[in-house]
């Protein structure tokens, strides 16, 4: 008891930033210097069999860190970010009581902020309204959905991307399901869990060429060590190519050309685009959410977490 209650005094650290940017290589230089342990806040890294062109850390660069949220959905589950928040602070409340620190790292800022702004009852998932929703994506395109959304709910709109389906779908699907709008209906949100107050983020923001430059790297890495042999092995075991996990950077991209709508090298490259466009996002997201403290330079380079110790005093 006693830890838990000194523990409610104690920062939880968030290091977030766009990908390729180092943040899980800071986070584990952080756990071993404070006794942490990491939650998983990326909304890919969560699915289990998606491993290649997720840049999981392995069981060596994890040096015997615990991490906690990996690998641990089926590929076929619907898994939504007020999931991932439940089961975040679930964990927050686990670490704690064993007295060590939790950190939480990732790039997924909708998944922080469902954490720290508990969202409202939704409605369950109509399957047939998911399925006529689908249908429009893929004739019209998912930015036809979110011109509907800005006739409906101009409000919810303009707090998404033109090209985020997912969470625009589900703004629709919560609209045409009880005649309400998302943006009306989301301030009655539950009450912020205690520990919201003391989660600090952190940004990473490198160079941008050095970024993109990285990016492509490891587009090209996971192309060569076997990307498109894992989403063929995904395939024949039941893992539809519309989920959520198939649907992540690469994997939709490799998906079209098994179906034979894309040549490798062009799914190599656009893979390269849509996560460097991806990387724009996340930037522009952390950019709007409050109280994030930005650190220049790539997380995994030794001046960027000589900068870090000393703002956050180690």
């Amino acid at each position: 008891m006693f830890s838990v209650v000194k523990n409610l005094q104690k920062p939880i650290y968030a290091i977030v930033g766009p990908t390729a940017s180092g943040k899980s290589e800071l986070g584990i230089e952080l756990a071993l210097r404070i006794d942490g342990e990491i939650i998983n806040c990326d909304s890919v890294q969560i699915y289990k069999e998606i491993k290649i062109a997720t840049a999981k850390v392995t069981k060596e660069e994890m040096r015997g860190v615990p991490h906690h949220l990996f690998d641990y959905v089926s590929p076929n589950t619907n898994y939504t970010g007020a999931d991932w928040a439940r089961d975040a602070a679930e964990k927050i409340k686990e670490i704690e009581e064993r007295g060590n620190v939790p950190i939480l790292v990732g790039g997924t800022g909708f998944y922080l902020r469902a954490l720290r702004e508990p969202f409202f009852e939704s409605p369950k998932t109509n399957a047939h309204l998911r399925v006529k929703l689908k249908k429009i994506k893929e004739t019209k395109g998912a930015e036809h959905l979110y011109k509907i959304l800005k006739r409906v709910d101009r409000k919810s709109a303009g707090k998404l991307f033109p090209r985020d389906y997912v969470r625009v779908a589900r703004a629709l699907e919560v609209y045409f399901q009880t005649g309400n709008r998302l943006s009306e209906i989301q301030p009655n949100r539950a009450k912020a869990p205690e520990f919201a107050h003391r989660i600090r983020i952190f940004a990473l923001n490198p160079p941008r060429e050095s970024l993109y430059e990285r990016i492509n790297k490891r587009a090209e890495k996971h192309f060569a060590t076997g990307l498109v042999e894992e989403v063929k092995h995904l395939r024949e075991h039941g893992v539809e190519d519309d989920t959520n996990a198939l649907g992540a950077h690469g994997y939709r991209r490799v998906c079209e050309y098994l179906r034979g709508e894309r040549t490798l090298e062009s799914a190599i490259e656009q893979t390269k685009q849509d996560v460097r466009n991806y990387a724009k996002r996340q930037l522009t997201w952390f950019r709007r959410e409050a109280d994030v403290i930005w650190l220049e330079g790539f997380g995994d380079k030794a001046e960027t977490q000589q900068k870090f110790w000393k703002l956050i005093k180690l």
